[in-house]
Protein backbone atom coordinates (compact mmCIF):
# COMPACT_ATOMS: atom_id res chain seq x y z
CA UNK A 1 0.00 0.00 0.00
CA UNK A 2 1.24 3.43 -1.11
CA UNK A 3 2.20 5.66 1.82
CA UNK A 4 -0.05 9.08 1.63
CA UNK A 5 1.75 12.83 2.35
CA UNK A 6 -0.13 16.10 2.31
CA UNK A 7 1.53 18.85 0.05
CA UNK A 8 1.46 21.80 1.86
CA UNK A 9 3.88 24.11 0.20
CA UNK A 10 5.40 24.82 -3.25
CA UNK A 11 8.54 26.55 -4.45
CA UNK A 12 7.85 28.25 -7.76
CA UNK A 13 9.36 29.85 -10.32
CA UNK A 14 8.82 33.27 -11.88
CA UNK A 15 8.57 30.79 -16.09
CA UNK A 16 5.24 31.58 -17.68
CA UNK A 17 4.81 28.09 -18.45
CA UNK A 18 2.55 26.55 -16.06
CA UNK A 19 4.30 23.18 -15.75
CA UNK A 20 7.78 24.45 -14.98
CA UNK A 21 6.99 26.77 -12.83
CA UNK A 22 6.83 24.42 -9.66
CA UNK A 23 10.28 22.93 -8.86
CA UNK A 24 9.30 21.69 -5.02
CA UNK A 25 6.71 20.71 -2.72
CA UNK A 26 6.69 20.09 0.81
CA UNK A 27 5.03 19.26 3.69
CA UNK A 28 5.08 18.80 7.59
CA UNK A 29 5.92 14.81 8.97
CA UNK A 30 3.24 13.24 11.59
CA UNK A 31 6.32 13.77 14.03
CA UNK A 32 6.45 17.52 12.96
CA UNK A 33 9.35 17.78 10.77
CA UNK A 34 8.95 19.22 7.54
CA UNK A 35 9.72 17.20 4.60
CA UNK A 36 10.45 18.78 1.01
CA UNK A 37 11.24 16.75 -2.42
CA UNK A 38 11.85 18.04 -6.12
CA UNK A 39 8.98 17.70 -8.73
CA UNK A 40 11.11 15.11 -10.04
CA UNK A 41 11.33 13.08 -7.48
CA UNK A 42 7.44 13.21 -6.95
CA UNK A 43 7.14 12.08 -10.11
CA UNK A 44 9.25 9.62 -9.85
CA UNK A 45 7.53 8.51 -5.98
CA UNK A 46 3.66 8.41 -7.76
CA UNK A 47 5.09 6.65 -10.91
CA UNK A 48 6.05 3.80 -8.78
CA UNK A 49 3.33 3.95 -6.64
CA UNK A 50 5.40 3.92 -3.34
CA UNK A 51 3.48 7.53 -2.52
CA UNK A 52 0.46 9.15 -2.76
CA UNK A 53 0.22 12.35 -2.38
CA UNK A 54 -2.67 15.72 -2.46
CA UNK A 55 -3.66 18.41 -1.18
CA UNK A 56 -6.41 19.58 0.99
CA UNK A 57 -8.05 22.98 0.95
CA UNK A 58 -10.99 24.05 2.89
CA UNK A 59 -11.48 20.71 4.08
CA UNK A 60 -11.82 19.22 0.51
CA UNK A 61 -8.79 16.67 -0.30
CA UNK A 62 -7.84 16.88 -3.71
CA UNK A 63 -5.09 13.86 -5.19
CA UNK A 64 -2.00 14.44 -7.06
CA UNK A 65 -0.93 13.39 -10.44
CA UNK A 66 1.99 12.53 -12.57
CA UNK A 67 1.60 14.51 -16.13
CA UNK A 68 3.66 14.98 -19.15
CA UNK A 69 3.83 17.93 -21.34
CA UNK A 70 5.91 18.47 -24.27
CA UNK A 71 7.90 15.62 -22.66
CA UNK A 72 8.12 17.52 -19.26
CA UNK A 73 7.17 16.03 -16.46
CA UNK A 74 5.58 17.76 -13.93
CA UNK A 75 2.25 17.44 -11.07
CA UNK A 76 -1.24 18.71 -11.20
CA UNK A 77 -3.99 18.27 -9.13
CA UNK A 78 -7.12 15.95 -10.02
CA UNK A 79 -9.82 17.72 -11.88
CA UNK A 80 -12.91 18.92 -9.74
CA UNK A 81 -15.69 20.55 -9.25
CA UNK A 82 -13.13 23.50 -7.52
CA UNK A 83 -11.65 26.52 -9.33
CA UNK A 84 -9.27 26.75 -10.59
CA UNK A 85 -8.92 22.83 -10.66
CA UNK A 86 -4.98 23.35 -9.93
CA UNK A 87 -4.18 24.99 -6.57
CA UNK A 88 -0.98 23.70 -6.20
CA UNK A 89 0.37 27.32 -7.46
CA UNK A 90 -1.41 29.27 -4.54
CA UNK A 91 0.05 27.38 -2.00
CA UNK A 92 2.57 29.08 -0.08
CA UNK A 93 6.88 28.60 -0.52
CA UNK A 94 7.97 26.02 0.97
CA UNK A 95 9.92 26.79 4.23
CA UNK A 96 13.49 26.60 4.05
Amino acid sequence: MAKRARIRYANKTDRKNPHERITHVGGVNPDGKPWKRSIDQVVKDIESAEWEFYVEENGRRVGVVGATHNGHKYIKTTADDIQPDNVLPLLAECPE
